[in-house]
């Protein structure tokens, strides 16, 4: 496969659409789950996608590997559009793109050990006959930081955060170059999230690996991720340099998402910006900005309300989807 320049994946008006009913009679609605996201990644890049849930972000990356089939729009996986391959074509391609879920016991088979869950992608696309994929196996558990001797155990004899390792192993199994990480650390204390989240780090650096880093946790996302994307009712609200986006978040949404995150002196004065109601029905298509109905900025107006702001560059590197990204909301830390 030939390698081209430019970002290692692009995503160009990504939509996916379900189908929705609410009774056997009634008729059936769209539920838009992804709304036209263009988003690129560079290589090497840790990109992090935030959002409430619901917003999409799992949609999203699963349908970036084609685990779900987009509507509509593409997916260039270095120069080549993954949504027009073939399943024998694709399934060469997944050598090359992975995924680790957010549930390390759901992801498992209870009846296999984890070394066999880990050594069966190797067999499958063939890389090592059975010997050799044993000691391959032990190899990456070690890499991943577990006893080789676990090998032989089952899912419910391993922890959460050594489950979630075996996870990792068998998406590293097949060497990949790009990695989607569903809430990889959201179901595990958060003791063992420090050291998954350093032993992905660790990973990215010494495999030269791509990551979308998939979290509603922003405190954790700051410390993995390059870029921030903002994610809010399958589009995207914001995008920019992380290091950018904690110390002057444009949009409305990430200015309240950002003031949710606990603060570690419990004397300091920080600011709740609380949205009011739940998160819309991805059924209900209204005019005008998705977060409008929610948004906490006192100069929301009938521009808001009627036409959808589009994500535009407003600095180099710095995309807002919002007509007030000139007068953004500001925390009191």
């Amino acid at each position: 496969m030939t390698v081209v320049d430019g970002p290692l994946l692009e995503l160009k008006d990504l939509v996916k659409d379900y189908r929705a009913s609410s009774g056997f009679f009634a008729k059936a609605d769209t539920l838009r789950a992804v709304d036209h996201v263009s988003l690129s990644i560079e290589r090497g890049e840790s990109l992090g996608l935030v959002g409430e849930s619901g917003s999409g972000k799992t949609t999203l990356g699963r349908c970036i590997l084609r685990l779900i089939e987009p509507t509509s729009g593409n997916v260039v996986f270095d120069g080549t559009d993954v949504l027009s391959l073939d399943p024998k074509t694709l399934r060469a391609l997944r050598r090359r793109m992975q995924i680790v879920f957010q549930d390390p016991y759901g992801s498992l088979n209870p009846r296999m050990t984890v070394g066999a869950a880990v050594r069966e992608p190797i067999i499958v696309h063939r890389l090592a006959s059975k010997r050799d994929a044993n000691v391959r196996v032990a190899e990456l558990f070690d890499e991943v930081g577990l006893d080789p001797s676990h090998m032989d155990r089952y899912p419910h004899e391993l922890s959460g955060g050594q489950r979630q390792r075996v996870g990792i192993a068998r998406a590293l199994s097949l060497k990949p170059e790009f990695i989607v990480l569903d809430e990889p650390v959201s179901a595990l204390d958060v003791s063992v999230q420090a050291q998954v989240l350093n032993l992905l780090a660790d990973l990215r650096e010494g495999r030269g690996l791509t990551y979308l880093f998939i979290a509603h946790d922003l405190a954790v996302v700051r410390h993995v991720a390059d870029r921030v994307a903002v994610m809010y009712l399958g589009k995207l609200m914001e995008v920019a340099a992380t290091a950018d986006t904690y110390a002057e978040p444009m949009h409305p949404y990430t200015t309240s998402l950002l003031s949710a995150i606990p603060q570690p002196d419990p004397d300091a004065q920080s600011e709740r910006i609380v949205l009011s109601g739940d998160m819309p029905s991805a059924r209900l298509r209204a005019q005008g900005c998705a977060f409008f109905t929610r948004c906490p900025h006192p100069g929301k107006n009938d521009k808001c309300r009627s036409k959808e702001p589009p994500l535009s560059e407003i600095r180099p590197g710095r995309f807002v989807a919002c007509f007030k990204a000139d007068d953004p909301l500001r925390l009191e830390r």
